[in-house]
């Protein structure tokens, strides 16, 4: 069993990680435990349905950091063909916690930029746990720029714990950065969807995060700090992350409430990590649904729906 999988999945895992040993054993003894098998497999269908039939803000989050949950590169690799990366922001180095580059989907040329985190002590290293640097903002808008130059839509794919927070960060523009990619993004004459897959954190997802159609993943979210900064600030301590998740609004149910995105996607029952090939599926059908439509929009009224989009976001008073 996972240790990092979430603590409210773990005895379900237990009762999988059983009923396979039961079978192994079974299969090697020539023992028919049919019988006991068809019990625990009830017992096992009863508790996966009470532990995910009614999820928490804070178990959603728990399920959008999930270890086994698919990232950028796996979706690039089961919804598209084709898929060339590029690198390099062309002005101080390549950004690994970045992933751009040009590919097919559906048969037709896409630009596809994303967060990529990693799954070993060297890949998180190597992908600086999904947190970009400014270079890595400014890769993606690089690759924006090639999309609009051969008018092809552009994909972002979300998934980020944040912006890099450090010191270097900063003495590059990390800021300048993002409300670069904001602004450019805004104006860009071609397509745009942006598809939340995971996290979704303050600036750092912010930073590709301006499209014509706003997704998010059933169980991902979207916010301006993650609940356990959220409770250190309020309460000055992190044990009230699940408060805290609550209170933020953070779950695509709480987005689309608040009418800031376009579509929650379906993820297969449990989450995307149980089922890499039906979620990609799922992403790839919605994502080429919003595509053809867009693709109906003269490019002047796409561009002006989408700034009208983003300023009715908020409220204010003038």
């Amino acid at each position: 069993m996972n240790q990092l999988c979430p603590d409210f999945e773990k005895p379900l895992l237990e009762l999988e990680e059983k009923i396979a040993e039961m079978r192994k054993y079974a299969e090697t003894e020539g023992i028919d435990l049919s019988e006991e098998l068809e019990k625990l497999e009830q017992k096992t269908e009863k508790l996966r349905e009470k532990t995910y039939s009614k999820l928490t803000p804070w178990q959603r989050v728990q399920l959008a950091r999930h270890p086994q949950r698919p990232y950028t590169l796996d979706y690039i690799g089961l919804i598209t063909t084709d898929f060339v990366e590029l690198h390099g922001d062309r002005g101080f180095a390549d950004d690994s916690a970045v992933v751009a580059g040009l590919a097919r989907l559906g048969g037709k040329p896409v630009a596809i930029v994303g967060h990529q985190k990693g799954r070993t002590t060297k890949e998180k290293l190597h992908r600086n746990f999904g947190m970009p640097h400014p270079e890595g903002y400014r890769k993606a808008l690089r690759i924006m720029h090639l999309a609009a130059k051969f008018k092809r839509p552009v994909i972002c794919l979300v998934d980020t714990p944040g912006a890099h927070p450090g010191l270097e960060a900063e003495e590059r523009g990390q800021a300048e950065a993002i409300a670069r990619n904001l602004y450019e993004m805004s104006h860009l004459p071609v397509p745009i969807i942006v598809v939340v897959i995971g996290e979704g954190a303050s600036g750092g997802a912010l930073g590709i995060g301006v499209g014509d159609r706003l997704l998010m993943l059933e169980n991902t979210w979207y916010s301006v700090i993650s609940p356990e900064g959220c409770a250190a600030i309020l309460w000055r301590t992190k044990e009230k992350k699940e408060e805290a998740a609550e209170t933020l609004r953070l779950t695509a149910q709480d987005i689309m409430e608040l009418g800031l995105i376009d579509e929650i996607i379906p993820e297969p029952f449990g989450g995307a990590h149980r089922d890499w090939e039906k979620t990609a599926q799922l992403l790839k059908s919605h994502i080429l649904k919003h595509l053809s439509e867009l693709k109906q929009v003269p490019t002047d009224q796409l561009v002006q729906e989408r700034i009208e989009k983003f300023n009715r976001m908020g409220v204010w008073k003038e």
